[in-house]
């Protein structure tokens, strides 16, 4: 039986160096200015609230531009992720940010066991997170043991309608499941999200998709109450290809005809009850 993780982590372990390069992650601008934001932290600014003093894990952190950004709005940030690759990028431009930062590799699944139960008012966790983890039940477990009673989750992601999408069509038509499926999605896709001077070798990879209904289900049994829950009509990549078009205001792409007919991310939050 093929590991998924195995599959997925020498996929992740290559874009680092490539990511960490690219003028679209942008390293220079958080190096030469102290107060510069990811674009995913700026668009759900309003929606964060004061984080001075929380102790914050963010998942699935790759080369931690979003973590740096958490750390510049006040929190004391740790960062997980299952890619030694991706941590070493971040680590280094965490050092040039002159962000302090408790890097860790792990894989998501075994973050509470890493990382301590009950340790953190914030869980974090940002767009493309999620498409990675075969069980969004097993996920959102995770979720509750890493919070304090009355910690919050938030979570900005790309929409399940969105990920259903042959992104390869014109126009683009929901070809795969929206709802949560045992088997992996598999793709073999040498080019990656951002811009890049190579192709990649390790170009396999293994996703799934999970309903509205299952992420949020999950988190309830699990203890959480929702507090806030938006869904939007943009992303921060060109998800569509020849289909969006960039709206330079949010840096945020959206459908090119009739944006309104596809909801194409969402922001979710939650409080552990207690």
């Amino acid at each position: 039986m093929t590991d998924s993780f195995a599959v997925n982590k020498a996929n992740w372990d290559e874009r680092a160096v490539l990511h960490a390069a690219s003028p679209d992650y942008g390293f220079e601008s958080y190096v030469s200015d102290p107060e510069h934001l990811s674009g995913v932290l700026r668009f759900d600014r309003p929606r964060l609230g004061d984080l001075g003093g929380l102790r914050a894990v963010h998942l699935q952190c790759h080369i931690g531009t979003d973590t740096v950004s958490l750390s510049r709005l006040g929190a004391a940030v740790t960062g997980l992720d299952f890619s030694g690759p991706a941590l070493a990028q971040a680590r280094r431009f965490a050092a040039a940010a002159n962000a302090e930062i408790d890097f860790r590799e792990a894989n998501v699944y075994d973050a509470v066991e890493v990382l301590g139960a009950g340790r953190f008012d914030l869980v974090y966790t940002g767009i493309g997170a999620l498409c990675w983890l075969p069980s969004v039940a097993r996920w959102a477990a995770v979720v509750a043991g890493l919070l304090r009673p009355g910690g919050r989750l938030f979570i900005r992601e790309g929409h399940p309608m969105l990920w259903a999408m042959d992104e390869t069509a014109d126009p683009a038509w929901p070809r795969y499941p929206y709802f949560e499926h045992a088997e992996p999605l598999v793709f073999d896709e040498p080019e990656t999200y951002v811009s890049v001077d190579r192709k990649l070798e390790n170009s396999v990879s293994h996703s799934w998709n999970h309903s509205l209904g299952e992420i949020i289900t999950a988190l309830l049994d699990n203890g959480l109450r929702l507090t806030a829950f938006t869904e939007h009509d943009s992303v921060p990549w060109n998800a569509l290809p020849g289909q969006m078009i960039r709206d330079e205001a949010t840096d945020e792409w959206r459908m090119t005809d009739t944006p309104a007919r596809m909801a194409a991310s969402y922001t979710l939050q939650a409080v552990k009850g207690g």
